[in-house]
């Protein structure tokens, strides 16, 4: 799939033109609210098998269509205005990669090509829309899909029962993990209770493994105290990790995701602790440890929500780390982009340092933000989901902007009330971004947070990008 930025005076049937698409079949793609109406700079996925390239210092045409297997002049048929100068290129131009194919020989098979491609089987079926991969006619024509990365993808959902389940059945295929959020932690060492039964068993229905999700803090109360009470009694520890593996039995749970945040520095090195007495307490029991951690730039950072996250301890106790890398564009804070490129890479310059990089979820954000302008401290933006962002768009007719340092789209707008609002956002460009960092880093997969705000263009793009484990 490549991705496709609306300049004036386009409609969805001359972009499908260029393509070689239908209009209908990118409209369907992206969940468009309305396809007879298009913004300028909106991003647009175009559901073809071509993808994109971006160029890197001392690359060459002859050099990329080597990487991908492809024949120059097809490159050079896919991208005419490089086609007078083949031998330069310039860092950062964004080159069409068009599919690589195969001709369909009499008495080959479906398997020996995969074979032949080094491919999954299913990813040949599904590129090709095969109906019978018994039944294949020499002489066709197949789409060899580009290799893929393998990555684990996390979700946290804090929807329950029926609700929650719901959005575990509608985007299941992508999932490794879904990690119903949250049993709370209690004075006594005692859990909350939560209606998690239904999305379970929507995750065994889809392949994916439950993880159970543990914190110390609530929407009314920071937890600093009780995490201190916790990590300082080994008794409600102890009491802890019973419930923990009580619930995890009796529900199916495979793992447990430990998010204590809002904890002191000096009770640092007792959550270390603690962290090892669960996964000596667990891994006999086969169950798995993660944790959630604040974004550190570095092992000195100062702040109740990064002291105490120790990246080089739980790297080598837990194991898998999930940075939760967004909330730059807090509810509270000011307008800015929620997960802002630049900064996660700081993030993950760090994090490679100390962790290894077969432990390391990166974390994605699933809404947009509007914030009223100008901002005032403690004033509240709405959070709502991409879908929303590109309805209010087109209701106030606001042209979409792409900040590149951050690499996300935003727009601003007046309401009927004459008051100024600025959005920030993900869109495809954003989404595939966030996919290139995780190539880049070699991570092991991505977290998001949270189900429940509808974004077609990031699913499309993550199962182009990847194949995704199932355990």
């Amino acid at each position: 799939m490549i991705i496709h930025v609306v300049r004036k005076g386009e409609t969805l049937y001359t972009i499908a033109n260029q393509y070689g698409s239908q209009g209908q079949l990118i409209a369907t793609a992206n969940e468009l609210p309305d396809p007879n109406k298009l913004l300028i700079g909106q991003a647009l996925v175009i559901p073809i098998a071509a993808i994109h390239h971006t160029v890197r210092g001392g690359e060459t045409l002859w050099g990329i269509a080597q990487r991908y297997g492809i024949q120059l002049n097809a490159i050079l048929q896919a991208n005419p205005t490089v086609s007078s100068h083949p031998s330069s290129l310039s860092i950062g131009t964004i080159l069409i990669i068009p599919p690589r194919t195969h001709v369909i020989q009499a008495g080959e098979t479906l398997w020996q090509i995969a074979q032949q491609y080094q491919l999954n089987i299913q990813s040949l079926i599904q590129a090709n829309q095969v109906q019978n991969p018994n039944q294949i006619v020499s002489g066709s024509v197949l789409i060899i899909p580009f290799p893929k990365p393998i990555i684990d993808v996390n979700a946290y959902t804090m929807n329950t029962g029926e609700t929650g389940a719901q959005e575990v059945q509608e985007v299941g295929r992508y999932l490794t993990y879904i990690a119903p959020f949250v049993y709370s932690i209690k004075e006594d060492g005692t859990l909350t209770s939560l209606n998690d039964q239904a999305i379970i068993q929507a995750a065994v229905e889809n392949q994916i493994v439950p993880m159970m999700c543990i914190t110390n803090f609530s929407s009314t109360e920071t937890g600093t105290e009780l995490a201190h009470q916790i990590l300082s009694n080994s008794q409600l520890q102890d009491t802890l990790l019973d419930h923990i593996v009580q619930v995890m039995q009796e529900k199916g749970y495979k793992g447990l995701n430990v998010d204590f945040e809002n904890v002191r520095q000096s009770d640092r090195e007792a959550y270390n602790q603690f962290l090892q007495k669960a996964v000596d307490r667990l891994h006999p029991l086969g169950f798995f440890v993660s944790t959630a951690v604040a974004p550190k730039t570095s092992s000195e950072q100062k702040g109740l929500l990064y002291e105490a996250h120790d990246y080089e301890a739980q790297g080598r106790i837990v194991d898998f780390v999930i940075l939760m890398t967004y909330e730059w564009g807090y509810r509270l804070g000011p307008p800015q982009a929620i997960s802002p490129i630049n900064q996660m890479k700081q993030v993950i310059d760090y994090a490679v340092t100390v962790i290894p990089r077969n432990k390391i979820f990166m974390g994605f954000q699933l809404y947009a933000r509007d914030w009223l302008l100008p901002h005032k401290e403690g004033q509240e933006a709405e959070t709502f989901d991409m879908q929303e962002a590109l309805r209010r768009a087109l209701k106030y007719q606001a042209a979409i902007q792409y900040d590149t340092v951050t690499q996300s789209p935003f727009f601003r707008y007046t309401d009927e009330q004459g008051r100024e609002h600025e959005v920030w956002f993900e869109d495809a460009r954003s989404a595939q971004a966030k996919f290139d960092l995780v190539k880049q880093y070699n991570l092991q997969g991505i977290s998001y947070w949270v189900l429940g705000y509808p974004f077609p263009q990031n699913w499309l793009l993550l199962e182009d990008n990847f194949t995704i484990r199932k355990l």
